[in-house]
C-alpha cells in the first residue's frame, strides 16, 4: 500500500470579515445592498450570501454618514475631512464597481447626518455648524442652504407627495437646540418651528400620506404631530433614551389590535430593543420578552423584504421579521474583534464557535453563501479566552476571564430555537481567568439519541493550578438548569506561571499542560501527578498537543517506540517530544514571529503551525521541511482548527478575519502533471520550427512559452541570416507582420523582454531592432493604454524564476527603463563617432609629417652625391637627378601615393 500523499497546497476558499466597526448603515430599496462603514472605509456587502461587493476606499477620516439611493445608482459619503463624495454604481459579474463622480466640501464642520429623498434625486446634509444643504445627486450641486438652527443637526428626513407635486415637497430637520424645523423645499423658506422635546432630536419620519410627523429624542419621549395644524397629538414617554424612530407601512400586522389600521410607529435606543406603538393611540403594542442586547444605535426599515433591522453597540446587526413580537431571523455580526479561539462543532462539522474578545461565543456556518450567526452563546460575564469540544462535536468548553468554566450543548437540530444551544453546567472554583481547558477524549454513550456529557474535564488558570471536574449528570425533569460544579476533584500547583494550553491524550489517561515558564508537564488525568516534564524552550509554550496514537518516535525518524508530543513556543520554533524519555526529537524553523497554535495534520505525518507573523505554516514531521505556507491575515494568527476530514483548516486572527483553507494538493499534483505534459509538447514543437527555420511559428511559441534566451537567439537568427530581406526592419517580412499583430498578453511580454535585453550592450542591438518594429506598427496609444495582462504566469516570470507576491509592472516603468538604456547606448555611439574624427586626424598628420621628411632625404642624397655607397646603380641616379629637376611632378605622385594609402 503506497503512503498517504503529503498536503502540500492550499486554497483560500471563504473568508469571514468585518464589514462595520460602527456609525451609519444603510440599506437599497430592494433590500440586498448593504452599506457600512469600517473605519475610514466604506463596505458594501450582499445581503444574501455576505460576499462582499465592493470597497470604497476614505480619505484617512472616519465617516460621519452616508447614504445610497433607493435604486443603489449612487453612493454619497461624508467624512470628517468635511468632504462629501459621490459615487456612481455599476453592477457586474462579479460585483459592483465605485466610480468617483464628484467631491465637494460639503460644510465648514463635520456633516453629523444626512437623509435622501424617496426618488433618490435629493441628498440632505445637516453639519455641526448648524446648516442645512439640500444636494442635487447627479449634479453634485447645492440645490438649498436652510439656515435657523442654534445647534448641531442630529435628524432629517424627506417628505415627497405620493403625486409627486413639486410644491408639496417638504424636509423636517432637528437639532441639539431640541427644536424641530418644516422646510418648504419649493419657496426655500420655513413653514414652521416645532418645539416640545427637552433634549436632542434624535429621529424624524413622515407618515406615507404626509399627515403626521413623528419625532424621537433623547429625552425619552416620541411625539406624533399633526401637519395640517402642527399641533402635538400626543408625547408619548417610552423610558429609554431614544436613537431612533420611524414609521412602518400601512398594513404592517406587528400585533396591533383589531380595528387599528394606523400606521405602526417603532422606538428604539439605550435598553437594546425596538418597541412599537399605535400612531392613533399612542399605545405600546405588546411584545414577548426576549434577551437583552446591546444598545441601537439605528434602525433600516425595508419595505420591499418586510423586515427591520437594528444597528446595535456591538456592530450587531438583528434582522427581524415584521410579525408578531418581531422575531429575529438572523444575526450578523459586523466586527469579531480578535479571533481569541475557534473550535468545529456539531459531528459532521457543520457549526462553528468563535471566541472573539467578547463574553459572547458566537456559533457560525462555514458552508459557502452563508451570511449571518447561527446563534451567540450567553453566559460568561468577562472574555471567554478558550475553547475545547468533545469527540461528538456536541458538546463545548468554554473558559473565560470572569474565572470560570461552562460546558455548552449543542443541538442545531433541536426544533425549540431556544433549547438549540444551551449552558448544561458552570465549574466554579479558580480564584483567576482561565487560560486553558480541555474535556475528555473518550466517545460517550451512544444509548441516548443525543450523546450524553463527556466523562470529565480540566481546566488551567492564571492561578498557576489545574483542575479535574467531573461533569455531573443533569437532575430528573430539569434538563434546562445550569448546573454548578464548586468541587474539583483534584487540584495541583502545575506551573510558576500562565497555563496556556491543555491537552488530553485520545485514551484518556494522559493530558499536558503548557505553561509561560517554558515548560511542557505531562500529568496521570486519573491521580493529577506529574508523569514527566519537557525542557527546551527558550520562551512560553502557547500550544501543546499529543499525537495520535499511532505515530511513534521511529515515525518521525526517532529511535524507539515512544509516543509524540507536539509543542508551539514564543522562541519562534515548533518541537516534536519523545514521551518515551521526554527528548527533543525535531526541531521545526521558520517562523519570523512567535507560534501561538500548532496541530497535527495528514494522520500524524504533517504539522500545521499558526504565527505571530499573521503566517500558517504546513510542515513535514520526519524531515521537518516546511511544504506550504499559508498567507491570509494581517496580525497575528491565535486559532487554528481543523475539519475531521482534515479537508478543511480554519485559521482566526487579531485582525478579526476567519480564513478557510481547502486542501488542493491532488488538483495541484494534477494540474501540474498536466502542465508539465503540455510543456514537453510544446518544447518539442518549437525544437522543430526551429530546425525548420520557421521562425515566425517559433516566436509565438517562444512567446506564449515566455522563453526569454530561446527568443532572443530566434531574433538574433533572423536578423544575422543570409537570406535577410532588405525591405524588412528585422530581417524577414514575416517575422515583421508577426511582430505587428501581437496581442496584448504578447505584447506586454515582449516588452519586458526588449527592456531585458537592452540593458546588454552585445544584445542591445536585437532590442533596438524588435523595438523598431513596434514602435512602427502600433500608435503611441497603444503602448499608454496597454493594461497590464493578468496570467498564471505572468510577464515578469522567465525560465526558472519566480514571481514576488505583489510585483507588478507598468508600461511606464519599462518605457522609461529602456529610455535610461537606449540614451546610453545612443551616448556610446557618439563618442565612438567622435573617436573615429581623432583618428582620422591623427592618420591625416602622420602622413603630412612623413611627406616633409622624403623630401629632405631625397635633396639629401643629390647634395652628397650619393656618399658611402648607398646606391652604386647608374639608372637610379638618373632618376634622381630627374625628380630633383622635375620636383612638381614628383609632389604630384607622392600626393597620388598618399590618396591611394588613404
Amino acid at each position: 500500500m503506497a503512503p498517504p500523499l503529503l498536503k502540500t497546497a492550499f486554497k483560500q476558499v471563504k473568508v469571514l470579515q468585518s464589514f462595520y466597526t460602527g456609525g451609519k448603515c444603510a440599506l437599497s430599496g430592494d433590500g440586498r445592498i448593504l452599506v457600512s462603514t469600517l473605519d475610514e472605509d466604506v463596505i458594501l456587502t450582499d445581503m444574501e450570501t455576505g460576499q462582499e461587493l465592493a470597497r470604497v476606499e476614505g480619505d484617512t477620516e472616519m465617516i460621519s454618514t452616508l447614504a445610497i439611493t433607493p435604486n443603489a445608482s449612487h453612493l454619497i459619503t461624508c467624512s470628517k475631512s468635511f468632504m462629501m463624495r459621490i459615487y456612481t454604481l455599476t453592477v457586474t459579474p462579479t460585483g459592483i464597481t465605485a466610480t468617483l463622480a464628484r467631491a465637494v466640501k460639503a460644510h465648514d464642520a463635520p456633516v453629523i447626518t444626512s437623509a435622501i429623498d424617496p426618488t433618490g434625486t435629493l441628498f440632505a446634509t445637516g453639519g455641526s455648524d448648524g446648516l442645512v444643504k439640500v444636494w442635487d445627486i447627479k449634479g453634485g450641486f447645492v440645490t438649498h442652504n436652510l439656515r435657523g438652527h442654534g445647534g448641531v443637526i442630529s435628524a432629517l428626513s424627506f417628505f415627497a407627495p405620493p403625486d409627486r407635486n413639486a410644491k408639496k415637497w417638504r424636509l423636517a430637520s432637528g437639532a441639539d437646540d431640541t427644536k424641530i424645523i418644516i422646510w418648504d423645499l419649493s419657496t426655500r423658506k420655513m413653514v414652521k418651528t416645532l418645539e416640545g422635546h427637552n433634549s436632542v432630536v434624535r429621529g424624524l419620519d413622515w407618515s406615507v400620506d404626509g399627515k403626521i410627523l413623528v419625532s424621537g429624542g433623547r429625552d425619552a419621549v416620541f411625539i406624533i404631530w399633526e401637519t395640517n395644524d402642527w399641533s402635538a397629538r400626543g408625547q408619548v414617554p417610552v423610558i429609554e433614551t431614544l436613537e431612533t424612530v420611524g414609521l412602518l407601512a400601512p398594513g404592517a400586522k406587528v400585533g396591533q389590535s383589531e380595528g387599528d389600521n394606523s400606521q405602526v410607529v417603532y422606538t428604539a435606543g439605550d435598553k437594546g430593543s425596538i418597541r412599537l406603538w399605535s400612531s392613533s393611540t399612542g399605545k405600546s403594542i405588546p411584545m414577548a420578552k426576549t434577551d437583552q442586547e446591546d444598545e441601537i444605535v439605528d434602525v433600516i426599515y425595508s419595505k420591499k423584504t418586510n423586515s427591520i433591522i437594528s444597528v446595535h453597540n456591538d456592530q450587531t446587526l438583528l434582522v427581524r421579521s415584521l410579525a408578531p413580537n418581531l422575531p429575529i431571523s438572523r444575526r450578523i455580526s459586523g466586527h469579531h474583534d480578535e479571533i481569541i479561539d475557534l473550535q468545529y462543532l456539531t459531528s459532521n462539522d457543520s457549526l462553528i464557535a468563535l471566541a472573539t474578545n467578547s463574553e459572547d461565543i458566537r456559533i457560525l456556518s462555514p458552508n459557502e453563501g452563508s451570511f449571518g450567526d447561527i446563534g451567540v452563546l450567553k453566559g460568561h460575564s468577562d472574555i471567554a479566552i478558550c475553547l475545547d469540544r468533545d469527540s461528538t462535536g456536541n458538546w463545548l468548553l468554554s473558559g473565560g476571564k470572569d474565572n470560570e468554566a461552562r460546558l455548552w450543548k449543542i443541538d442545531p437540530e433541536n426544533p425549540l430555537q431556544h433549547e438549540r444551544f444551551t449552558c448544561y453546567a458552570r465549574f466554579v472554583g479558580h480564584t483567576e481567568s482561565l487560560g486553558a481547558v480541555a474535556l475528555s477524549r473518550s466517545e460517550p454513550n451512544q444509548s441516548s439519541s443525543f450523546p450524553t456529557p463527556p466523562k470529565f474535564l480540566i481546566t488551567g488558570s492564571k492561578d498557576s493550578t489545574i483542575k479535574r471536574w467531573e461533569v455531573p449528570k443533569a437532575p430528573e425533569g430539569q434538563n434546562n438548569v445550569i448546573i454548578k460544579s464548586s468541587k474539583a476533584l483534584f487540584t495541583r500547583k502545575a506551573h510558576d506561571k500562565d497555563i496556556n494550553f491543555i491537552d488530553i491524550s485520545s485514551d484518556d489517561k494522559l493530558f499536558a499542560t503548557a505553561s509561560q515558564d517554558r515548560t511542557i508537564k505531562v500529568w496521570s488525568a486519573e491521580t493529577g501527578e506529574t508523569v514527566g516534564i519537557c525542557k527546551g524552550h527558550r520562551r512560553g509554550v502557547w500550544s501543546v498537543k499529543f499525537g495520535p496514537s499511532h505515530v511513534t518516535a521511529s515515525t518521525v525518524g526517532g529511535e524507539g517506540a515512544g509516543r509524540l508530543l507536539l509543542s508551539a513556543s514564543g522562541d519562534k520554533t515548533v518541537r516534536l517530544w519523545n514521551l518515551g524519555d521526554y527528548s527533543c526529537l525535531k526541531t521545526f524553523e521558520g517562523h519570523a514571529g512567535i507560534v501561538l497554535k500548532a496541530m497535527w495534520l495528514n494522520n500524524g505525518l504533517q504539522v500545521a503551525s499558526a504565527g505571530g507573523e499573521g503566517l500558517v505554516k504546513i510542515w513535514e514531521a520526519r524531515t521537518g521541511e516546511c511544504v506550504t505556507t499559508l498567507d491570509g491575515h494581517e496580525d497575528k494568527v491565535w486559532a487554528l482548527a481543523g475539519s475531521r476530514d482534515e479537508s478543511i483548516i480554519v485559521t482566526g486572527g487579531g485582525d478579526s478575519v476567519v480564513s478557510f483553507w481547502k486542501d488542493v494538493s491532488e488538483e495541484t499534483r494534477e494540474e501540474r502533471q498536466k502542465e508539465e505534459e503540455k510543456k514537453v509538447e510544446q518544447e518539442q514543437k518549437l525544437a522543430n520550427y526551429i530546425q525548420a527555420k520557421d521562425y515566425k511559428s517559433a516566436i509565438i511559441l517562444a512567446l506564449e512559452l515566455n522563453y526569454p534566451y530561446k527568443l532572443l537567439n530566434l531574433f538574433t537568427s533572423v536578423i544575422n541570416s543570409p537570406d535577410a530581406e532588405k525591405d524588412s526592419i528585422i530581417g524577414l517580412k514575416s517575422v515583421d507582420e508577426v511582430l505587428a499583430n501581437l496581442k496584448d498578453y504578447h505584447l506586454y511580454l515582449l516588452l519586458c523582454r526588449i527592456r531585458d535585453w537592452n540593458t546588454n550592450s552585445r544584445t542591445s542591438n536585437v532590442a533596438q531592432r524588435v523595438l523598431s518594429v513596434l514602435l512602427r506598427s502600433f500608435p503611441a496609444e497603444k503602448f499608454v493604454d496597454l493594461k497590464v495582462p493578468t496570467r498564471k504566469k505572468t510577464e515578469e516570470e522567465g525560465e526558472g524564476q519566480k514571481k514576488r507576491k505583489g510585483e507588478t509592472m507598468i508600461i511606464k516603468d519599462i518605457m522609461e527603463a529602456m529610455e535610461r538604456y537606449t540614451e546610453r547606448h545612443y551616448g556610446r555611439v557618439e563618442d565612438l563617432v567622435g573617436e573615429s574624427y581623432i583618428v582620422e586626424y591623427t592618420l591625416n598628420q602622420m602622413e603630412e609629417a612623413a611627406f616633409v621628411d622624403d623630401k629632405k632625404v631625397a635633396r639629401a642624397l643629390v647634395g652628397k652625391g650619393q656618399v658611402n655607397g648607398i646606391h652604386d646603380d647608374s639608372d637610379e641616379e638618373e632618376e634622381v637627378a630627374s625628380s630633383d629637376n622635375n620636383e612638381e611632378e614628383v609632389a604630384s605622385e607622392d600626393e597620388d601615393e598618399d590618396v591611394e594609402m588613404k
